[in-house]
């Protein structure tokens, strides 16, 4: 029988979800532990890739698993996994929807702090420098969903069959204080480094050494440009997937704190 699993966890400590060799991996570990606890080998397939030190407060997973259990697997992943990764639920699910290529949504957000504090390390991006210019930022956002060809914001575009992506949503949002800054994009895909790649280049036209007017010449580029810099990675989360049949919010509670609708005002 084929399984969702829905799961959150903080990347800091991994190099990205993929199982590779000899590294340290989200999807390793998760397999790995469930294969031990089943007695039987266990494929997970995921709903997406992260990269190094990028977090998920959403992500699900499916694996067909052939046996029963008559114990409460939740709570016996939960207890032996890391304490930064977390099983929220096991769904069974009709016929073999599959968790990367049925999903037709994805949210990622992109957090920022402009005040140095040791607790938002690991969990949000540090930016120290001139005070930014959130307006301008703000125009370079509202080009991104006018445009479907990310292949200049991507770190790996030969290797992709196709670099085009619709962002259907994009919108920047500041605290009160003005000292946080949130970063909330959503498309049907992503490309490697996408999202950091966009950022780096926000924080760019923020800090006055990119126009608005050179981000979307870069962002129309037809050339991989020569020089790619990415915004740092503990910043990011994947926050949302979306399934034709499954929709359900994020269950991790330090996110859904993070993201209070009432402690942001879109710029």
């Amino acid at each position: 029988m084929r399984y969702f699993f829905h799961i959150g966890y903080n990347g800091f400590n991994y190099q990205g979800w993929q199982k590779m060799p000899n590294i340290t991996s989200v999807q390793g570990v998760i397999e790995t532990l469930l294969s031990q606890i089943l007695k039987t080998n266990v494929t997970i397939v995921g709903c997406g890739r992260t990269d190094t030190r990028v977090h998920a407060s959403q992500f699900f997973f499916h694996a067909d698993i052939a046996t029963t259990w008559e114990y409460d697997l939740v709570f016996r992943l939960n207890k032996n996994l890391p304490n930064d990764i977390a099983i929220f639920d096991i769904i069974p699910m009709d016929g073999l929807p599959h968790a990367r290529l049925d999903a037709i949504g994805r949210t990622y957000n992109y957090f920022m702090h402009t005040h140095k504090d040791p607790f938002l390390s690991t969990i949000s991006s540090f930016y120290m420098g001139k005070q930014l210019n959130l307006e301008e930022m703000k125009k370079a956002v509202m080009l991104l969903p006018k445009h479907n060809d990310y292949r200049a914001f991507c770190l790996t575009p030969a290797a992709q069959r196709s670099t085009r992506c619709k962002v259907t949503a994009a919108t920047l949002y500041v605290n009160e204080p003005g000292n946080n800054i949130r970063f909330e994009i959503s498309a049907g895909r992503f490309l490697r480094g996408m999202i950091r790649i966009i950022m780096q280049k926000l924080l760019l036209v923020g800090s006055g050494k990119m126009s608005v007017d050179e981000f979307e010449n870069d962002l129309v580029s037809e050339e991989p440009l020569k020089l790619v810099r990415c915004a740092p990675a503990q910043g990011l989360y994947l926050s949302q997937v979306k399934y034709p049949f499954l929709e359900i919010p994020s269950r991790s509670e330090l996110f859904n704190s993070l993201a209070q609708e009432n402690r942001w005002k879109a710029v």
